[in-house]
């Protein structure tokens, strides 16, 4: 695998699993950028790799991610951090207790922009939103104690991160990433 990008995020966590799973270090770095609001997670970080390519002024690599309830079409989407602050999790799993169904999907994008090319790599896995907030084991602070994946009865935060993988929307934009860096040689 050749050299990785600068990886813009100011979370050790994100940093840190992310080498893991890429198997090799990778240098992190935090910036100071706008982000849009947008629905469109291609947009947002689309958006995220330019700005922060202009800000670093070398090789970067950026996420962002979206929980989407589907019953309420895009929402809360890639505004799921701003639900988060002001409402918690107890909050959106009372939003999901008022719709139809209780359907939701998880998506990530990373974007590796070198100043010439842009590339996207995405997962995406639909699920559930459960009744309360389940599990301590987290990606952080977020959402994962109230997403259960399809093809298991337990939320992220419930999972190690070796259970979560087969189930996870960061393994699949990561198995993606994996494969560009290596063919990137």
């Amino acid at each position: 695998m050749t050299t990785l990008p600068v990886f813009i995020t100011g979370n050790q966590h994100k940093a840190d699993y992310l080498a893991k799973w890429l198997g090799q270090p990778i240098n992190h770095r935090k910036l100071d950028i706008d982000e849009i609001q947008s629905l469109d997670l291609r947009t947002v970080v689309e958006h995220k790799a330019r700005q922060a390519y202009a800000a670093a002024g070398e090789p970067v690599l950026v996420e962002d991610v979206a929980l989407t309830f589907t019953a309420m079409g895009q929402l809360p989407g890639t505004f799921v951090k701003w639900f988060l602050e002001e409402i918690g999790v107890d909050g959106l799993v009372r939003i999901a207790d008022g719709l139809p169904h209780r359907g939701a999907e998880a998506a990530i994008m990373y974007a590796y922009f070198d100043g010439q090319e842009l590339h996207v790599f995405e997962g995406r896995v639909t699920g559930q939103v459960p009744p309360r907030p389940r599990g301590e084991n987290s990606f952080g602070k977020g959402w994962n104690a109230i997403f259960i994946p399809d093809g298991t009865d337990k939320t992220y935060a419930e999972m190690t991160e070796e259970e979560c993988w087969p189930f996870n929307h960061r393994a699949q934009a990561i198995a993606k990433l994996q494969a560009f860096f290596a063919d990137a040689v």
